[in-house]
């Protein structure tokens, strides 16, 4: 006969560690706050290219020219005294080389293309820094190409930006794109200030020819405000739906067990974030979300045992019963858990910034995860069925051997 242990001894002091560890941290988090991430801050964000600059584009002359870039090709656009009203297209097809291209440029009469760097035309174009001003005059437009052989990564980027705080670096698009997104928490005044001390910075490490502002935005306040009211919404229809599915699967008492366990282990979560001051961001956000829909299963792995021994062992209280159940899903959880558990260790220990964030709250969620499954779950079902008593039927040998005295409605089917 297997061994039964008495979980149900535990409960209480479950209970109350966990109800201490959670009031802790909503002290905390009406003390210290939340260290809420660029994601949730308003704030300044970016994307810069690593590339080779090809031509220098000048004018001198008395009408109007502007040079419009765009994926099929280049546009020169005059207007203004001296010139009739055209548009030349110089579209990429008709071009195989920076030489050509600027040969072509150089037919617009007062419009000149320096050659900065020869070489094949790529597939993909030119590009020129975002917000440069398309009219030519003596101050050179420079156009682009992506340096493929470059070698500078998002460290190399945040290097460059040490002096400043609140910086979020990360590389984005194809690796031989060389495209960094970078985030800076600011504030309305200082935005252009700080974006213009920054743009210093890169081009001071990688070259004023080198650095390209594909990207300039500015996330406001009212932006990050809405996206933490989303963030909370999204959490909490979670929550609505994965009761709804285990009423349905299960009974109401099990239901509402699941959602207090995941709700048990959701403020565990963001104690800890807050005791430690760690980083909120959407990838701490996705942890969160993560440890719901793990500890979900865990929970329901149990309630589904427990379900099952009603009808099979043999008991005269739900207590016994519950016990049982918990002691035979004892090995499943603590197995899945510990072998989880060294996937995302491996996360932390290798890897740093918003990945090495991630794997501590999964760290947290997941001992939290498999602790509530049995002592927070099972603790409210005890408190709901406590006085259920059971019987042996031996009239029927169809009917289970053991079934509820006090309400037969009460099963979980």
């Amino acid at each position: 006969m297997k061994k039964v242990i008495q979980f149900s001894k535990f409960f209480p002091c479950a209970v109350v560690l966990s109800a201490v560890i959670i009031i802790a941290g909503i002290v905390s988090v009406a003390t210290r706050g939340i260290n809420f991430g660029l994601d949730f801050k308003p704030g300044m964000i970016e994307e810069i290219k690593i590339a080779d600059t090809v031509l220098e584009v000048t004018y001198n002359g008395t009408a109007t020219v502007s040079l419009d870039v765009s994926e099929d090709g280049i546009d020169l656009v005059v207007s203004g005294i001296g010139e009739e009203n055209r548009t030349e297209s110089i579209p990429y097809s008709s071009v195989e080389t920076i030489s050509e291209l600027a040969a072509k440029i150089n037919t617009v009469n007062g419009v000149s293309a320096h050659i900065k760097k020869e070489m094949a035309l790529p597939s993909d174009g030119v590009f020129v820094t975002s917000g440069a001003s398309k009219n030519l005059g003596e101050n050179p437009l420079r156009l682009f190409v992506t340096d493929e052989n470059a070698t500078v990564t998002a460290d190399d980027v945040r290097a460059a930006l040490k002096d400043f705080s609140n910086v979020d670096v990360k590389e984005v698009g194809a690796e031989n794109e060389h495209s960094f997104q970078v985030r800076m928490g600011v504030t309305g005044e200082e935005s252009k200030t700080m974006q213009a001390d920054a743009n210093k910075a890169l081009t001071d490490a990688f070259g004023v020819e080198k650095v390209v502002i594909a990207k300039s935005d500015f996330i406001g306040a009212q932006f990050s405000q809405n996206l933490i009211r989303d963030s909370i919404i999204l959490v909490l229809a979670t929550l609505v739906l994965i009761f709804i599915y285990s009423a349905i699967r299960f009974h109401w008492d099990f239901a509402l067990a699941a959602v207090i366990a995941i709700i048990h282990d959701s403020l565990i979560m963001v104690s800890f974030i807050s005791f430690v001051q760690m980083e909120f961001s959407t990838t701490t956000l996705a942890a969160i979300l993560t440890i719901i829909g793990y500890s979900i299963n865990a929970t329901v792995v149990i309630l589904d045992r427990v379900r099952s021994d009603i009808k099979v062992v043999e008991a005269k209280t739900f207590k016994e019963i519950l016990n049982s159940a918990l002691s035979s899903t004892l090995s499943r959880s603590i197995i899945t858990t510990l072998t989880t558990l060294f996937a995302v260790l491996a996360l932390f220990f290798f890897t740093t910034g918003t990945i090495h964030d991630f794997s501590l709250a999964l760290t947290v969620g997941l001992i939290s995860g498999c602790y509530s499954s049995i002592f927070i779950a099972g603790a409210f079902i005890l408190a709901v069925r406590k006085n259920q008593k059971f019987t042996t039927v031996a009239a029927n040998p169809n009917v289970s051997q053991f079934t509820p005295v006090e309400d037969e409605s009460d099963d979980v089917d």
